[in-house]
């Protein structure tokens, strides 16, 4: 194809040596010697590096192996990987790449100067509000990373830093609830499965909702938040999901009849992005501004057709439904009743990106900011 449709660009480690401090350049020179070895010439060499790489190793690297000086590229840490595109255009790997490739750039300042705002709001936010993730998984944060990112996103779009602290469910079942709740500004209950901390999760949802808390159930949020809302308001004794108490009296989360035909275990999972019909005049309509969106699932268990009806008599909104199928995907309670009380049967962390963050983690960093006292100016819709 000929070298002007190619660009080798290597990445290698800057170590640090002593206490000198002194950046040493001999892995990287010895690395470049064995690609060449096997017919690879870089002609861009990125060093990682725990601070700025110095013009000197600049200069060094450079001469070593034989890159142009504009051709190695400090690639050193940051506050946040957001802020690493822009750390790359300043040195001009961009246009250095372009030239190589001899291709004509198209205007981006425009793109950039949104992902710088972006940044800006994430590294300088102009409020703090609390939440509490109540899970089971909490002393291993990558279990929820999606969750934390979106976080991150929907904090940035309005301007807040959402500071995180973890609730071991298990816990709030033996202690004292208000107390361990009691400082946030939202409360969040995520994905999970199995019957351990279940009953903390139902507390967690049972507060959100009496101290008009701001929640956000996120599948098994979901399904727990109206377990919750059975036994208390809509006065169903025992109410509870299958997956946890199979002779519940009242199973209002279960497997639905399809499902049971399918004998392998992990078939039985829904999975993938479904269409969701959303209710007009809702506050998930509010968030989405369109009737028909589509989110990501991952669940086995669905709400109980049959209690669908007693569950509306209690006030419960179900805003969000999968288009011709008597499947629930978002419980909501009207606004007269909560300020902002949401579940959805999918997950939207999967579907959240920097510049437009999933509408539920929007609006719940929204409410938190309003339940702070912070006049929020953003528009109630996440997407335009």
């Amino acid at each position: 194809m000929g070298h002007d449709n190619l660009v080798f660009i290597h990445t290698t480690l800057l170590p640090v040596v002593g206490t000198v401090g002194e950046q040493k350049t001999k892995p990287t020179q010895h690395s470049v010697t064995e690609l060449r070895a096997i017919g690879i010439r870089p002609d861009i060499i990125v060093c990682r590096a725990k601070e700025p790489v110095e013009e000197s190793v600049k200069d060094k690297i450079s001469l070593f192996c034989d890159v142009p000086v504009e051709g190695v590229i400090s690639a050193h840490d940051c506050q946040t990987a957001y802020q690493v595109p822009l750390l790359l255009k300043e040195q001009g790997l961009d246009t250095f790449i372009m030239n190589r490739l001899k291709l004509s750039p198209k205007p981006t300042k425009q793109a950039l100067d949104t992902w710088a705002r972006y940044v800006d709001n994430l590294l300088n936010p102009k409020e703090t509000v609390k939440v509490a993730i109540v899970g089971k998984y909490t002393h291993l944060a990558d279990s929820y990373l999606s969750v934390l990112e979106s976080f991150r996103h929907a904090g940035a779009a309005l301007g807040a830093n959402v500071d995180i602290t973890w609730v071991e469910s298990s816990q709030l079942e033996k202690g004292d609830v208000k107390r361990a709740l009691e400082p946030f500004h939202g409360i969040l209950v995520p994905g999970g499965f199995g019957s351990r901390g279940a009953e903390g999760k139902i507390l967690a949802a049972k507060y959100a909702r009496e101290n008009k808390v701001p929640y956000l159930g996120i599948c098994y949020g979901f399904q727990l938040a109206l377990v919750e809302i059975a036994r208390d308001l809509v006065g169903l004794e025992g109410a509870n999901t299958t997956e946890n108490d199979k002779t519940t009296p009242h199973p209002v989360i279960t497997l639905l009849p399809e499902q049971y035909k399918i004998l392998n275990l992990g078939g039985t999972m829904r999975l993938g992005a479904s269409e969701i019909d959303v209710k007009r005049g809702s506050l998930a309509f509010e968030l989405y501004g369109k009737e028909r969106m589509s989110e990501r699932h991952r669940h086995r268990y669905e709400v109980n057709p049959d209690y669908i009806e007693r569950f509306e008599k209690a006030g419960v909104v179900f805003s969000g439904r999968m288009p011709n199928q008597p499947i629930m995907e978002i419980m909501e309670l009207a606004r007269s009743q909560h300020p902002y009380f949401i579940g959805g049967q999918f997950h939207p962390e999967f579907m959240s990106r920097p510049q437009r963050p999933a509408p539920l983690f929007y609006g719940l960093v929204r409410a938190m900011l309003e339940r702070k006292g912070v006049r929020v100016e953003a528009p109630m819709l996440a997407r335009p």
